[in-house]
């Protein structure tokens, strides 16, 4: 279910431990909902060739624009090289992060750090829908440490996550955000394939994402855990998580830019907007510990009334912090 909880640190390893020891790309902590589905595959194990995914990209600001500096992946993650599209920001390196094998499968460990320094500009955003497939034995993990330095503005937006019927998934991801710069997250989960009539079918989505400070200082957390009951009632659905709608999407906007709560105000306005017409929208918004920024969580059953909904909020802000309107992604 939504809502905080107590917190560790990112998972950062220590110096000098290998990109394929355990303990750089295995949570440091994993939920008991997903950590109680722990067994051994009769396919191929955690740590086997093609099960532990790696993407490790750095961003500098070089000759006025952002530049990719640095660069490691290991399949199944990957990334073509960014694009510069957007035509009031033509600064901003637009990274579509992408995985060659599909979707996420049982005893997959993928960690992905995106490290944005000082000054840039950078769009991270996901080629697709991320697929978490059935599971039989295991569970799948995914990281991501993304840091802000000093006045950096950063948007990372990918499409949302669909839990196929039995997946077990844990998502943590680690927001280290300088107090000088400006990140808007977003995440969005479906409540399984909605075009097949599959709904809460999964054995347990859980998430986590950190807000924190370069010193490690944490501002922020939040904590989801959907565990569809085995017969299908109650779990993910009842009136104080989904309320049975099918869709739950959360944006984060960190920023010095702009007070705390006139952040929130413009995104109550932009969603109330965008509400208007288009069928049952329930939302929220609220300003973060120590006036950091604001966050909205949208529920529905209508995926594209949310998507809508959240772009809308995405734009608003958009315009409110850098002054310019969000730029249109073609994606197949």
């Amino acid at each position: 279910m939504p809502g905080a909880a107590g917190a560790a640190g990112a998972d950062a390893p220590a110096a000098g431990v290998p990109r394929l020891d355990p303990r750089h790309y295995e949570p440091a902590r994993v939920p008991h909902e997903v950590r109680r589905h722990a067994g051994t595959p009769d396919t191929l194990a955690v740590g086997r060739p093609g099960k532990v995914g790696l993407l490790e990209l750095a961003f500098e600001q070089v000759g006025g624009r952002t530049e990719l500096t640095g660069h490691y992946q290991k399949s199944p993650l990957q990334i073509m090289r960014p694009l510069y599209f957007d035509p009031a920001r033509p600064d901003l390196a637009v990274t579509f992060l992408m995985s060659t094998g599909g979707g996420i499968l049982q005893a997959d460990r993928l960690r992905t750090d995106l490290r944005c320094g000082a000054d840039t500009a950078v769009h991270l955003t996901t080629q697709a829908a991320t697929k978490v497939y059935r599971m039989e034995h295991d569970y799948a993990t995914q990281l991501v440490n993304l840091s802000a330095g000093p006045r950096a503005y950063v948007e990372y937006l990918p499409e949302p996550v669909i839990p196929f019927v039995d997946s077990r998934l844990y998502q943590r991801t680690v927001l280290t955000v300088d107090p000088d710069a400006t990140v808007l997250a977003g995440e969005t989960v479906l409540a399984g394939r909605l075009a097949r009539g599959e709904r809460n079918a999964y054995r347990v989505f859980a998430s986590d994402l950190e807000v924190r400070r370069p010193d490690g200082e944490l501002v922020a957390l939040d904590t989801v855990r959907l565990e569809p009951s085995p017969t299908g009632g109650g779990g993910g659905t009842g009136p104080a998580v989904l309320a049975g709608h099918d869709v739950m999407s959360s944006l984060y906007v960190l920023s010095p830019l702009a007070p705390a709560g006139r952040i929130a105000d413009v995104l109550h306005e932009a969603v109330a907007d965008c509400g208007r017409g288009r069928g049952e929208l329930l939302y929220g918004v609220s300003v973060l510990p120590q006036d950091s920024g604001a966050w909205l969580r949208l529920l529905g059953s209508d995926t594209r009334a949310v998507a809508a909904a959240l772009r809308a909020a995405w734009d608003a802000v958009r315009r409110l912090l850098i002054g310019v309107p969000a730029p249109q992604l073609r994606k197949t």
